[in-house]
């Protein structure tokens, strides 16, 4: 059995992750795409096992990987073999699945991704970097599409660039800002009715875009909160924000700490995370938050991120941050983030840089990310850097 042999049985089931909790999903599984079982499917366990785990170790890079996820695809004893054999990660610091993108990145480094922005089309594009150079193909992560409205800014979030739109099965979530582009509020979101009928929206300035019926209830759910703060005397510095994450407690980052990490996605169930609690409070609220000024966490819930502070330097006679090489434009967007000691006392991992952003060409940005947000979170967080914030600047 060699690996382009289990590559070819891809093309009879497309892997979707996002639908696996549908019962034609679930049918399509079983019988490996076509009416008939699946042949592969009697394979002795130990057997498929170790050929799979061989496979996994094998193909520990993209393109390659994609070998790792057309196993999955085979029938629904190998999904489930291919499901216990991959971690998530936070251990094994790969993305393999689309839900990977909402699973906490890894402990140990630092997982490199690019961000390309098309201005023309208001668009961005996140890719993971398959070499430790700036530029290269990376591989596709999520899209978003900037919708300007008369009082706020969303940018839709999807895991398809060509299907950026809330009424898509690949709507992942967005993010939203205020009048003045301060506070931003990012939100995982999807359809509260999974019959929900689609119709074209000539109105509507996103690209490719399909909306659900007004009558359909469509729900968000925020999951974390961004504020810049607001530069009043107009002094020369960088920018400062503030991040509060309303899904991730404050214990996630201490020793023996853990971070939400969903298992699938759904769209059957109204809630995406059941099992997990928020913990913004009353202040941090969507309505209060957008128009309010902003409140500080005081019961150390939530976890608490701010921009680490860079230093003068007089002889270039700007501000700088040590980017280890990943950041070669300078640029008022450029930001690191680190925990912020309102999360409790400060200690080693009050230092460690959760989430870089730094220009590296006219339309190119590296994204650098790691436990305990996940890619969706960093992605909205940079996302909100793009605003122009005349007020904080």
């Amino acid at each position: 059995m060699t690996i382009q042999c289990i590559a070819r049985l891809r093309s009879r089931r497309v892997v979707q992750d996002q639908l696996e909790g549908s019962d034609t999903a679930s049918a399509k599984v079983a019988t490996g795409g076509g009416g008939s079982v699946c042949c592969w499917a009697n394979l002795p366990h130990e057997l498929l096992r170790d050929v799979l785990l061989r496979i996994e170790e094998s193909e520990t890079r993209w393109p390659q990987r994609r070998n790792v996820v057309a196993c999955a695809g085979v029938c629904r004893s190998w999904r489930f073999a291919i499901k216990e054999i991959v971690q998530v990660p936070e251990i094994s610091g790969k993305l393999t699945f689309p839900i990977s993108v909402k699973q906490p990145g890894p402990k140990e480094c630092l997982l490199q991704c690019f961000i390309k922005r098309n201005q023309s089309t208001r668009t961005y594009h996140l890719y993971l970097s398959l070499t430790n150079a700036l530029t290269d193909d990376g591989k596709f992560l999520l899209a978003a599409c900037k919708c300007r409205r008369p009082t706020c800014t969303d940018y839709i979030i999807s895991l398809r660039a060509e299907d950026i739109s809330k009424g898509s099965s690949t709507y992942v979530g967005k993010l939203r800002s205020n009048f003045l582009g301060t506070k931003f509020s990012v939100f995982d979101g999807q359809s509260s009715h999974a019959g929900a009928k689609m119709t074209k929206s000539r109105s509507s300035r996103l690209a490719y875009s399909k909306q659900v019926t007004p009558r359909v209830p469509f729900r968000n759910y925020p999951t974390a909160h961004i504020s810049y703060e607001l530069n009043m005397l107009g002094s020369r510095g960088p920018r400062r924000m503030q991040c509060i994450m309303d899904t991730i407690p404050t214990t996630s980052i201490r020793p023996g700490g853990v971070a939400p990490t969903p298992a699938e996605f759904s769209v059957n169930n109204v809630n995406v995370f059941p099992s997990i609690p928020s913990f913004h409070s009353k202040s941090a609220s969507m309505k209060n938050f957008l128009s309010g000024p902003l409140t500080h966490q005081k019961d150390g819930g939530a976890l608490v991120l701010r921009n680490k502070s860079p230093r003068w330097h007089e002889q270039l006679q700007c501000w700088c941050l040590n980017f280890h090489g990943r950041v070669t434009v300078a640029s008022v967007k450029n930001f690191q983030l680190v925990a912020s000691p309102e999360n409790g006392p400060a200690g080693p991992e009050h230092e460690k840089i959760i989430l870089q952003f730094g220009k590296v060409g006219k339309d190119l940005f590296t994204m650098d990310y790691g436990y305990p947000i996940s890619a969706f979170q960093a992605f909205a967080i940079c996302l909100s850097s793009f605003d122009t914030k005349i007020a904080c600047e």
